[in-house]
């Protein structure tokens, strides 16, 4: 499959398959009052096995769930039972939200099969399709460690890509947190963007549905915002969670090279060193 979506039609022919490992990667913004994983106890696809994006994480950065070293999270992800000869399809509560991230972490740590749940659990319950409650009985396996340096940028990647102009840096944060015109939700947080940035708000991509818009959608929405699709990109938003959104999008059009700012604007938006542009 060249589509880095698959369809919940597609899902339910395979729920039983041995070739498959379902990943339920449902996260809420902070202040929203749920978990992930309260979502996933409540109800989720019959053999998802939960993977908690602020637990597979770096706790040594101050950062919300940046990366986890490959050897710690090589760990991780042989307790959940996934593989690398296996195909992970990853969905989340929202639709589509924060399922990319993981589906982007699982490439970044060389995982070559990964896809998302187009509708995401939204969806699966929209058409009343089967749901447990129980995790299931998963047969921990030995994951070597691999990592993928070119899907992933730092603060100093990010500083010097604005010194030479390497790539395009595009933003998902909604329009108004990206011109300055209203706070971050995490404090302490300059208001406004990444110098150059350009905006691709994530909802612009989805449908209210929780449903990614098609390939020439995708394309028409990123060079509406004056992005060049032949040309680097990196992707940034709050705390790279919709980066990763943005990068499945640019997936769906062809491009699967695209990296993610790990720290995102919860790094860049507290230092006093980075430059920050607020408007258009």
């Amino acid at each position: 499959m060249n589509d880095p979506l698959v369809t919940t039609s597609w899902l339910a022919e395979r729920l039983t398959s041995d070739e498959i490992r379902i990943v339920d990667a449902t996260w809420f913004m902070p202040g929203e009052g749920r978990s992930g994983r309260q979502s996933y106890e409540a109800g989720h696809i019959p053999g998802a096995v939960f993977f908690d994006i602020d637990e597979i994480a770096d706790h040594t950065s101050p950062l919300p769930h940046m990366l986890a070293t490959p050897a710690a999270f090589s760990e991780a992800a042989g307790e959940l039972g996934l593989r690398r000869d296996l195909s992970i399809i990853v969905y989340d509560a929202q639709g589509i939200f924060s399922g990319p991230r993981v589906w982007w972490t699982l490439r970044t740590m060389g995982f070559p099969w990964v896809y998302v749940l187009d509708g995401g659990l939204l969806k699966w319950r929209a058409e009343a399709r089967a749901l447990e409650t129980q995790a299931p009985d998963v047969s921990a396996t030995t994951v070597e460690p691999a990592f993928d340096p070119g899907l992933v940028r730092d603060i100093e990647d990010v500083r010097r890509i604005l010194a030479d102009r390497t790539a395009q840096i595009i933003d998902a944060r909604p329009a108004a947190r990206f011109r300055g015109e209203v706070p971050e939700p995490r404090p302490g947080l300059h208001r406004g963007h990444i110098p150059g940035a350009l905006n691709v708000p994530w909802s612009n991509l989805t449908t209210q549905a929780g449903i990614m818009k098609s390939a020439e959608e995708l394309r028409a929405a990123f060079a509406a915002a004056g992005a060049d699709l032949k040309a680097p990109i990196m992707t940034t938003c709050g705390s790279g969670v919709s980066a990763a959104l943005l990068a499945l999008a640019l997936a769906r059009t062809g491009r699967d090279d695209v990296a993610v700012y790990d720290g995102s604007w919860s790094e860049w938006g507290a230092r006093e060193d980075a430059p920050v542009a607020t408007g258009p």
